[in-house]
């Protein structure tokens, strides 16, 4: 286990990032307005190319680390750079997948997945080419023209990975993407994403509670504290090697990282 490092050439580097929430106690007379330290002078880099998970407890500030990271709000202190530019707003080329689906109900599979170009005023023949093929790497060529309500509740996020690699981003941001999912198919769409992030070369920022999914998916792992939210530890994995080579899940070094990560989260104030 080693302490967060810090290194320039990170695809995305954190400099003492703090970010502060309005918090009201007391009642009437006595009411007042306090902050509340979401995340504490974070410091990290996420290297290029590799998928990383924030680990922690609901409250430890995990989204919002994505959410800062991602530019959809800003840090009160610190500075966050990706490719060695600051963020200072979304990014075209970095994505978002999200637990809700996001599906517009009446586009199909296709114009689900074509719509970031559209907006974007890609010419019609070219958006559809692009979007029929991440949609065959996701494995839904065959329910291209099929309507959300048709699909499983894991074909929709299929949908929504293949949305968020359209534009071939070089970052990913995933926020409990297979959280809502059952137990089989969460299981599986893990291993289908390995292999999708495998041909991609994006580099991946992802959030979970399961310690089972960040061994499953991770270079490395980001354990949080919380109240306020520090980053305590970053643990390599240590079947990273063999992610994508049979069943991560009987691996003698998979079940002692898992006991020993379970420990560790036991043991978060």
């Amino acid at each position: 286990m080693a302490q967060p490092p810090m290194s320039p050439d990170g695809m995305v580097v954190y400099g003492d990032v703090s970010k502060f929430f309005p918090l009201r106690t007391g009642h009437g007379q006595n009411e007042r307005a306090e902050l509340m330290v979401a995340l504490d002078r974070i410091n990290a880099t996420v290297r290029k190319g590799e998928l990383v998970t924030l680990l922690g407890p609901s409250g430890c500030g995990k989204t919002t680390l994505l959410r800062l990271t991602a530019g959809l709000i800003t840090p009160d202190e610190g500075r966050i750079t990706i490719a060695g530019a600051p963020v200072t707003g979304p990014r075209k080329d970095a994505c978002m997948v999200f637990q809700n689906f996001g599906l517009l109900p009446w586009r199909t599979v296709l114009g689900n997945v074509e719509f970031p170009l559209e907006i974007d005023g890609v010419r019609a023949g070219e958006r559809r080419e692009r979007a029929r093929q991440v949609i065959e790497l996701v494995g839904l060529a065959a329910f291209a023209g099929h309507f959300p309500h048709e699909l499983s509740g894991g074909m929709q996020q299929r949908v929504g990975i293949a949305r968020a690699l359209l534009r071939r981003p070089i970052l990913i941001f995933m926020d409990e993407p297979f959280g809502a999912l059952d137990a089989q198919t969460r299981e599986q769409l893990q291993e289908d994403f390995l292999k999708i992030w495998s041909q991609s070369g994006a580099t991946v920022i992802f959030v979970t509670h399961s310690i089972d999914e960040a061994l499953t998916l991770s270079d490395r792992i980001f354990v949080f504290d919380t109240a306020p939210g520090r980053i305590r530890v970053i643990v390599e994995s240590p079947v990273a090697a063999e992610r994508l080579n049979g069943d991560l899940r009987s691996h003698a070094r998979f079940g002692q990282c898992r006991g020993a990560l379970r420990d560790l989260l036991r043991s978060t104030p």
